[in-house]
Order: structure tokens, then C-alpha cells, then sequence
């Protein structure tokens, strides 16, 4: 409903009977360095694809780590790999890996719940 130019949105809350971390746990153990993410925002700020479509790679890890898969499968469809997030990172994270990790780590998930 929409008054007075408001609208409710969803909530934001995490279903634990639902939360499905073998993704997440999957990252982690292949890709150690994502643990000391400080979601400081350099990635999305030097993105290409998030000044040409709405892709946001602190978005990406939310969804990630909240359990969220199916918003995560849109979200990292729209990554160009370029790399700029690798070279502007404080803490030295390999996103791009993460990245790939999570394209594959998607499929896998997809086929096991068909």
C-alpha cells in the first residue's frame, strides 16, 4: 500500500530454519582472505558494472552471508570480472575469486536442489 508517498517494505530478518551456510562456509574455506571483509564500500564505489546497472558488491555479500541465494544469483549475474574491486581493497580480498567461487558454488547449489 501506498500513502502519502510511503510504502512498507518487507521485513529484514533472517529465517534460521531456512538458512542454508554451506555456501557461505564453502567460500570461506576456499577463499580465507573474505573473513576480514570490513564491507568498507571501496568495491562498490570503483565498480564498473555498478555505475553502468544497479550491482552493488557489498549488497552481494550481505545476501552471501544472510543466506539469501536466490537474490544473490541475480546480483552476481551482473558482475563484469574486471577487477577494479581487487586493486582498491584495504584488505587485500580476492573478490574476483570470491566471485568465481560463488558463479560455481551457485550451479552446484541449483543441481543439488532440483
Amino acid at each position: 500500500m501506498n500513502a502519502f508517498g510511503f510504502k512498507l517494505i518487507e521485513p529484514r530478518s533472517i529465517d534460521f530454519d531456512q538458512f542454508d551456510g554451506r555456501l557461505l562456509n564453502e567460500i570461506l574455506e576456499k577463499e580465507p582472505s573474505f573473513k576480514i571483509c570490513l564491507s568498507c564500500g571501496g568495491c562498490t564505489a570503483t565498480c564498473n558494472a555498478g555505475t553502468l546497472i544497479d550491482f552493488n558488491i557489498r549488497k552481494m555479500n550481505l545476501l552471501l552471508r544472510r543466506g539469501e541465494i536466490t537474490g544473490l544469483a541475480r546480483e552476481i549475474d551482473k558482475c563484469m570480472l574486471c577487477g577494479k574491486c581487487m586493486l582498491v581493497c584495504p584488505r587485500g580480498i580476492n573478490i574476483r575469486n570470491v566471485i568465481m567461487l560463488l558463479k560455481k558454488g551457485l550451479v552446484q547449489y541449483r543441481n543439488e536442489n532440483i
